[in-house]
Parts: structure tokens; C-alpha cells; sequence
């Protein structure tokens, strides 16, 4: 068992050690969830499915609607 100042020694590259290993597993999976979620700014007015910018949008809607009117902010795209 050690003591004095072995120990705090010890508890100090344990520490150390502890965070290097947290700084390698990067962010977690609820943080990389949330930044997702705030890419995601434009959602179709018929299926309510969202994406991240307006070409992708109107590339949706050109597949997945196209008996549908194309709304006014795609149309001059």
C-alpha cells in the first residue's frame, strides 16, 4: 500500500491518465445527436421531414412530391 507522497504521485498519473482516455473517446453520442439536430433547418411542408440546406430540400421534394406544387421558397432555386 502506498503512502505519502507515492500516493499522491499515483492518484495524479491516475488522474491524468483518466482524462487522456476521455480526450480519445471524443464527444458523446447525446452531444453529436444535438449538433445534428441543429443542422437540420429546413423541413417539408408535407412530410415534415427535415434536412440541412435548401438544395437538398428541393431535391426531396423534386422525388419524393412531384405531383405536388413546389413551394415559393424552392422555385427560384
Amino acid at each position: 500500500m502506498a503512502r505519502g507522497h507515492q500516493k499522491i504521485q499515483s492518484q495524479a498519473k491516475a488522474a491524468e491518465k483518466q482524462a487522456k482516455m476521455k480526450k480519445q473517446q471524443g464527444h458523446s453520442a447525446n452531444d453529436q445527436k444535438k449538433a445534428a439536430q441543429k443542422a437540420l433547418v429546413y423541413v417539408c411542408v408535407l412530410c415534415k421531414s427535415q434536412m440541412p440546406d435548401p438544395k437538398t430540400y428541393k431535391q426531396h421534394f423534386e422525388n419524393k412530391h412531384p405531383k405536388n406544387d413546389m413551394p415559393e421558397e424552392l422555385k427560384d432555386l
